[in-house]
Parts: structure tokens; sequence; C-alpha cells
């Protein structure tokens, strides 16, 4: 009817120009962030990393996050016959230790400098491959299919709901039926979120997050820390 209102798709990208200058940002800043103190800004717990205590880290990480959880990892198959896909690897912390367990890894990360520091983390490794992409979607992985997803501290560090609700759709898309994405947002819903700030990013509810599962395709079987920063989940993937 004229005058009529038409709903927004998405309240937090008003344009596709929008989106692509949010892109450039995200980009740049984690450019700039490589470029100052990586490993500082992949895990800011501590300034001084070592090389050696750094990358003892992922092995931590994934020893804590993946290993302990093989049953919905695997689900019944060898580590060594699954391909995994690993969204906003940054530095290679986490990619070398997934490159130890898995017979084949994939990683992106929308930072150039970073992908080239995990290029040289895991030089040597025949199993491993590193991607830019562009932040949003995983063109740059053509028709690949995977077994299982991971991702820690990236969603959020993202400032747009549409943005990780991509990613999330993206990977989706990749996964085999059955497969799990585990992954983690910002969850405490007292972050001031700004359009602009690729650090801080931007929290989901429980109930958002939800929605997106169903939107994407996903079982959201488990959640961890709903209302913390660190608000895991376990997509699996629909039949």
């Amino acid at each position: 009817m004229p005058g009529q209102l038409r709903p927004n798709k998405r309240s937090d990208a008003a344009s596709i120009m929008n989106v692509q200058r949010l892109l450039d940002k995200m980009k740049r800043d984690w450019d700039e962030r490589a470029r100052r103190n990586p490993r500082y800004y992949v895990v800011n717990c501590r300034e001084d990393w070592s090389e050696e205590e750094f990358f003892e880290s992922g092995d931590e990480s994934v020893a804590q996050l993946i290993l302990n959880d093989m049953i919905n990892v695997c689900q019944g198959r060898q580590p060594g016959q699954m391909r995994v896909l690993e969204v906003g690897c940054g530095a290679g912390r986490v990619t070398r230790a997934l490159a130890k367990v898995f017979g084949e890894v994939h990683a992106v990360d929308v930072s150039g400098e970073m992908v080239k520091l995990a290029r040289r983390a895991v030089a040597g490794l025949g199993n491993v491959h590193v991607y830019q992409n562009n932040g949003r979607d995983l063109g740059v992985l053509g028709d690949l299919t995977f077994d299982f997803a991971f991702s820690s501290c990236v969603f959020h560090h993202i400032p747009s709901k549409a943005l990780i609700e991509d990613y999330i759709r993206e990977v989706g898309a990749r996964l085999k039926p059955g497969s799990l994405f585990k992954f983690e947002v910002q969850g405490y819903l007292g972050v001031q979120a700004s359009e602009n700030d690729t650090w801080v990013g931007t929290p989901l509810s429980e109930p958002e997050m939800l929605q997106i599962a169903e939107r994407c395709g996903f079982e959201p079987r488990y959640r961890v820390g709903s209302g913390e920063e660190r608000f895991w989940l376990w997509f699996f993937k629909k039949p």
C-alpha cells in the first residue's frame, strides 16, 4: 500500500555500502593489531607472550575445548580422517594445535597480516591451509565441506549481529549434516556496542542465538555462559 513502511531485513546494516565500510575497518584494525602485538591481541591476558608460551596456550585451548569434547566433535569418526574449519585463526595459535589432532585443517582470517603470521606458524605442516577471507563469507574455500568447525575469541569482536549471523550461515552451508560448529559470542549484555568498535563487538542474548540457529539450519543443542563474556554454543547442522 502507498505510504506503508517496508520492514528492514537487517537492523544493524542500513546498506551494502555501510557493511563494506565495516568490513574494510575490521581488516584495517586487525592488520594494525597484528603489526603492533599480535600475540596480545589474540590472547589479551598478558602482553609479553614468548613464542613457546603462546603456542603452548593454543595446545591448552584445544585440550580444554576440543579434546575434552570429542564425542560431540567426532561423533564416531576418526580425528585423523576429519577435515575441520577454523574461523578467525589470528596468528595460528589454535590452528597449529588443531593440525596435531585432525587430518586436514582449513583456517580463515580477515586480516592479511594475521594470515601471514598464521602461515609462518604452520610452515612445514602439510595438512594445514590458511586463507584470507573477506570477513563476511567463506567463498575463498570454494566447494569444500567440513566434518567440524570451530571458532574461539572471534565473534565477540565483530560489531554487527548481521555479520555474525552471515558467518554462522556460511559455516552451516559447508558443514556435513549432523556435524558440529562449536563457537563463542559476546554474551554480556551490559556491553555498550558500537558499529565502529572492532574490539568490544556486540552482545548476543540466548534467545537471539536460538533464533539465529533456526534461521541458519542448526540445532542449538548445548549452551554454556549465557550472559557472560564467553558464551559458548554447540550448533549441530540439521540433516
